[in-house]
C-alpha cells in the first residue's frame, strides 16, 4: 500500500493531545506506584513512631510486622520478641490485627501497568486517527482511498497534485514521445473537439523504452501540462500475498479516477501485473486476477469519460496480448536513448540548475556519451558540479564535465591502487596497442584519450574512442576493425613481452560477443545467409540471447566465432608489428604521464622522431 502524508499543520494538534494523554499517564502510574512501595524500616524506627504516635494501623504476621503511617505510607519491620507490643500498639491509638496487604512484586506490576497503558494508547491512537482521516477527506488537494480485499484493508496515498510544475519543456530529447503524447494533452484541454466529429482517443498509451529514459517523467509532464489530478502507482503495489486484494485495489483506483475525471492514472512498471497468461506451474493466482480486473476495468471506460491510462515498462514483450489489443493499450510510444542533439539539449535543461561557465562545449560531451540515458546525463552533470565543489571552483567547467562522463562510464579514479612498474608498464603497451590499431584502419572512431589510470569499475587503464557523427547502423567491415581494435591490447603484449595477462579479459568477452552476433544475428557469413540463429530477449534490459537452432548448427557456430577474432587478432598483431617503433614511442610517454589526449596521441603518431624504449627488461 501507498504512504500516506497527510497535511503537518493539521496532524500536529492530534500529536500534541497524544503527547499530552501519554504523559499524564505516564505520571498518574507513577504515582500511584510510588505510594504503594513498602520502606523496610528498623524496629527501632518502629518503636520511635509508637511513642510518637505516628502509627495508623498495623499488623502484626508470623514473621514481620506492617504498619502504616497517617499519610498513608507502608512500612515493613521484622518481628521480635516483645511482650508488651499490643499494649504500646493500643496506647498509641493505632489500630491493630487489621489485613495489611503487601504491594505486588515491582516487576509484575509494571508489566500489568504497562499492558494498560499500550492498551488506552491504543484507543486514543484510534480515535485521532478517525479524526484525522476525517479532515482529509474533507481536504480537496489531498486524496487517500481504501484497497481491500478479503480481510485485509489499508489505505494509500497515489493521488499526486499536478502542481510539481513538471512540464514539456522539462523533458528534453525525446521530442517524438512528446509529440504523440501532445494529442492526449489536448483532448484533456478540449474534449469536446473530438466528440463533436465522433472521434474516440485510445484509452491507453504505452511508454516503453530502457531504464533511464524517462517515462515516469513523461507521464508527469503530461498531467503538468493538462493540468488534471495525476494517479500514480507501481505495478507491484497491486500484487499482494492474499487473491483478490490487488482486484480490489483496481477497482477502487478506478473507481476513484472516475470521480477525478478528467485525469490520468499512470502504472509504473506494469509489467509486474501484467505478464502474459500460460498454463505452467508458475502461474500467479493473485497477479491474473489483477490483471483480469484491469482489463475489465479497461473495457468499461466510455470514449467521453476523460480517464486516460498511461503504462511504462522495458519489457514490453513480456505483456499480456489482451492488454494490448486496440481499446486498451493499443497506442504505443518508444521512449528511447536520445540521439546526439537530445543528449545536448538534455545536459543544457540540467546545466540550468548549476552554475556553469560559458564556454562549456555542450556538443563534445554529448559526443562523449555516446550511449547515455537521460538519467545518466543528469548524473554526468551533478558529478561535474561534484568535482568543482571538491577543486574550491565557484562554477563548472568543461573539464569538470569531461571527466564526470568518464566517472559515470569508468568510474572514480582509485588512488590508492598501486601498480608496479612491471605493471604499469604492461597496461601502457596494452592501451596503446588498442589505440594504434584503431588509428591504423580506415572506418574507425578516432582515439580521444588513452589513460593508465585505475579506476573503480576494475579496469586498470582504457581508450576512449569517439565517433564524430551520430551513428546508427554498423557495416561489417566496421564490426572486424572493432574486433581487431579489441584484439591490440593483447597483441601488444604478445608482440613485447612474449607473455600473455588477465588484463584483455574484458576485450576478449567485447570481440567474441560482437563475432557471435555477426554469425547469429547480422546475416553477415556466407555459411548461414540471413537466418537467424539467436532470438533476443529483454531488448531494453541488456538483450538476453539465446540460440534457436540444432546442436550440429550450434558447433558450426562456435568454429566461425573463433575463426574471426583468431582473424582480427592475428591482423591486429600485424599491424602492431609493423609499427612497432611507434608503439615503443607512445607507450613510453603513456608510461611517463599517465595520460594522453588524441591530439598528443596522433602528433607522435604523425611524428618523424623516434625514441626506443625497451620495454622487455624495464622494470
Amino acid at each position: 500500500m501507498g504512504e500516506m502524508r497527510p497535511d503537518r499543520k493539521k496532524t500536529i494538534p492530534f500529536v500534541l493531545i497524544f503527547l499530552v494523554v501519554f504523559g499524564i499517564m505516564n505520571v498518574l502510574i507513577y504515582r500511584q506506584f510510588m505510594q504503594k512501595q513498602v520502606s523496610e524500616v528498623g524496629y527501632n524506627v518502629f518503636m520511635k513512631m509508637i511513642d510518637e504516635k505516628k502509627i495508623k494501623e498495623a499488623s502484626v504476621t508470623s514473621t514481620y510486622i506492617l504498619f502504616n503511617d497517617a499519610d498513608g505510607n507502608t512500612y515493613k519491620t521484622g518481628l521480635m520478641e516483645d511482650s508488651e507490643l499490643y499494649e504500646r500498639l493500643y496506647k498509641s491509638g493505632a489500630t491493630f490485627g487489621a489485613e495489611i496487604v503487601e504491594p505486588m512484586n515491582p516487576l509484575l506490576y509494571y508489566a500489568i501497568t504497562f499492558g494498560v497503558q499500550i492498551l488506552l494508547l491504543i484507543i486514543v491512537w484510534k480515535i485521532i486517527s478517525r479524526r484525522l482521516m476525517k479532515k482529509i477527506g474533507d481536504d480537496p488537494d489531498m486524496m487517500s482511498f481504501s484497497m481491500s480485499g478479503g480481510k485485509g484493508r489499508g489505505t494509500g496515498r497515489i493521488y499526486v497534485k499536478s502542481k510539481n510544475d513538471v512540464r514539456f519543456r522539462d523533458v528534453a530529447g525525446e521530442e517524438e514521445a512528446k509529440d504523440l503524447l501532445s494529442e492526449i494533452v489536448n483532448y484533456l484541454h478540449e474534449p469536446e473537439k473530438y466528440t463533436e466529429i465522433g472521434a474516440t482517443l485510445p484509452k491507453g498509451a504505452l511508454l516503453v523504452g530502457p531504464p533511464g529514459t524517462g517515462k515516469t517523467m513523461l507521464a508527469k509532464a503530461v498531467a503538468g501540462e493538462a493540468d488534471v489530478p495525476f494517479f500514480s502507482i507501481s505495478g507491484s503495489e497491486f500484487v499482494q500475498m492474499f487473491v483478490g486484494m490487488g482486484a480490489a485495489k483496481v477497482r477502487d483506483l478506478f473507481k476513484q479516477a472516475k470521480e477525478k475525471a478528467p485525469c490520468i492514472i499512470f502504472i509504473d512498471e506494469i509489467d509486474a501485473i501484467g505478464k502474459k497468461r500460460d498454463s505452467s506451474l508458475s502461474t500467479n493466482d493473485e497477479r491474473e486476477q489483477t490483471l483480469n480486473q484491469l482489463l475489465s476495468e479497461m473495457d468499461g471506460f466510455e470514449g467521453n469519460t476523460g480517464v486516460v491510462i498511461l503504462a511504462a515498462t522495458n519489457r514490453p514483450e513480456s505483456l499480456d496480448p489482451a492488454l494490448l489489443r486496440p481499446g486498451r493499450f493499443d497506442r504505443r510510444i518508444p521512449v528511447e536513448l536520445p540521439d546526439l542533439k537530445g543528449r545536448i539539449d538534455i545536459l543544457k535543461v540540467h546545466a540550468k540548475k548549476i552554475r556553469i561557465s560559458e564556454n562549456v562545449d555542450f556538443e563534445t560531451i554529448a559526443k562523449t556519451a555516446s550511449g547515455a540515458s537521460g538519467a545518466q546525463l543528469a548524473n554526468i552533470v551533478n558529478e561535474g558540479a561534484l568535482k568543482a565543489v571538491r577543486e574550491g571552483r565557484k562554477v563548472v567547467q568543461q573539464e569538470d564535465l569531461m571527466e564526470s562522463v568518464e566517472v559515470v562510464i569508468a568510474g572514480y579514479q582509485k588512488k590508492n591502487k598501486i601498480l608496479t612498474n612491471k605493471e604499469k608498464l604492461v597496461v601502457s603497451y596494452h592501451e596503446v596497442g588498442h589505440a594504434l590499431v584503431a588509428a591504423m584502419q580506415t572506418q574507425s572512431a578516432p582515439v580521444t584519450k588513452i589513460t593508465i589510470i585505475p579506476r573503480t569499475s576494475g579496469a586498470l587503464g582504457y581508450t576512449m574512442q569517439v565517433d564524430e557523427d551520430e551513428r546508427n547502423l554498423m557495416t561489417k567491415t566496421e564490426i572486424m576493425n572493432k574486433i581487431a581494435t579489441l584484439s591490440g591490447g593483447r597483441a601488444a603484449e604478445e608482440l613485447i613481452f612474449n607473455e600473455i595477462t588477465t588484463g584483455a579479459s574484458n576485450d576478449i568477452e567485447q570481440a567474441t560477443k560482437l563475432a557471435r552476433a555477426m554469425v547469429t544475428r547480422f546475416g553477415m557469413t556466407d555459411e548461414f545467409d540471413m537466418v537467424a540463429m539467436e532470438v533476443v530477449t529483454n531488448q531494453y534490459l541488456g538483450g538476453d540471447t539465446s540460440l534457436a537452432c540444432a546442436p550440429e548448427t550450434q558447433t558450426k557456430i562456435d568454429h566461425m566465432v573463433v575463426e574471426i577474432v583468431r582473424t582480427q587478432h592475428a591482423r591486429a598483431k600485424e599491424i602492431l608489428q609493423q609499427n612497432v617503433q611507434k608503439l615503443h614511442e607512445i607507450a613510453k610517454h603513456l608510461y611517463e604521464n599517465e595520460t594522453i589526449t588524441g591530439e598528443e596521441f596522433m602528433d607522435i603518431l604523425n611524428s618523424s622522431e623516434n625514441t626506443l624504449l625497451n620495454g622487455s627488461s624495464e622494470e
